[in-house]
């Protein structure tokens, strides 16, 4: 889990280094395409064995996964990696509060402490002016929403399809919505509307490597993360998962962030807290 941590950090660095002149929609297109190729390839060796029956759930999961993921690499073009992956990895604060609504589990008295304590944390990362934030703040909240109702969605899926499926579900449709996109946007153009509708634009040779790189770290960082979940305790994985927050601050400054100010470091530790509360078992 640690190395699956440091890798998902690398693939949010070269996310970082594409959004200086690569669109965000294009660079999501790109993640997800090249994971298609990869799984899709081991389908020739493995057909899938599932029962299926739960299409719209699982075009759910794929749409909810992609816009998600848009949010999140957008946002890693204007704000520090660090603070971007916070936002994300608010996803089970929020899962542990759409699995107490949508599929009736408890919330123990750790996990209502944890999510009181998680907000904190993000309020001292956003320092919402009044009772507004702004627009990254808020898509960085929607992309750890959308991940937890991904995340909660995939509880359901797993009793009638197999994971490759469920994975592809979000790749497939990562891949063909912003193809859509790019193509409408050569015809139409919205102002504030760059996150959904941008024009391709050729990578250079050196933006090709960096395509490869993030695809690469993206695909190392899930297998190694579902191997560490099949090898260990979902809890202690869960906890070490966090330490991608402290990888991704490290490159992030080594890009060229700003080094997060105290109550911004504060917040992330309140974050990291709630994440290992809601982790812990429910005894």
């Amino acid at each position: 889990m640690l190395l699956a941590s440091l890798a998902f950090a690398f693939m949010g660095g070269f996310v970082k280094l594409l959004a200086q002149s690569i669109p965000p929609l294009e660079i999501t297109f790109f993640r997800n395409f090249v994971g298609v190729l990869i799984v899709g390839f081991t389908l020739f060796k493995s057909p899938l064995n599932q029962i299926g029956g739960k299409f719209w759930l699982l075009f759910f999961r794929g749409f909810i996964g992609f816009i998600s993921l848009l949010a999140y690499f957008y946002i890693i073009a204007f704000i520090p990696l660090g603070e971007a992956v916070t936002y994300n990895k608010l996803s089970p604060i929020f899962v542990a509060i759409f699995a107490y609504l949508f599929i009736g589990e408890k919330l123990s008295k750790y996990a209502i402490f944890a999510v009181i304590l998680g907000f904190i944390g993000i309020t001292l990362i956003a320092k919402p002016d009044g009772l507004m934030l702004d627009k990254y703040s808020l898509l960085g909240i929607f992309s750890g929403i959308g991940a937890a109702l991904a995340y909660t969605s995939i509880r359901e899926l797993r009793k009638y399809y197999d994971t490759r499926a469920i994975v592809l579900s979000f790749m497939i449709t990562g891949s063909i919505f912003p193809f859509l996109m790019m193509i409408i946007a050569e015809f139409i153009t919205i102002d504030g509307y760059d996150m959904v509708l941008s024009t391709f634009k050729m990578p250079s040779k050196i933006e090709w490597l960096y395509i490869l790189g993030m695809g690469l770290f993206a695909t190392s960082s899930q297998l190694l993360m579902t191997k560490a979940y099949e090898l260990s305790k979902a809890g202690i994985v869960g906890t070490i998962s966090y330490s991608n927050i402290i990888f991704a601050t490290i490159i992030g400054v080594v890009l060229g962030d700003k080094f997060p100010d105290i109550w911004t470091l504060l917040g992330i530790f309140l974050v990291i807290g709630s994440g290992i509360l809601v982790a812990m078992p429910k005894r």
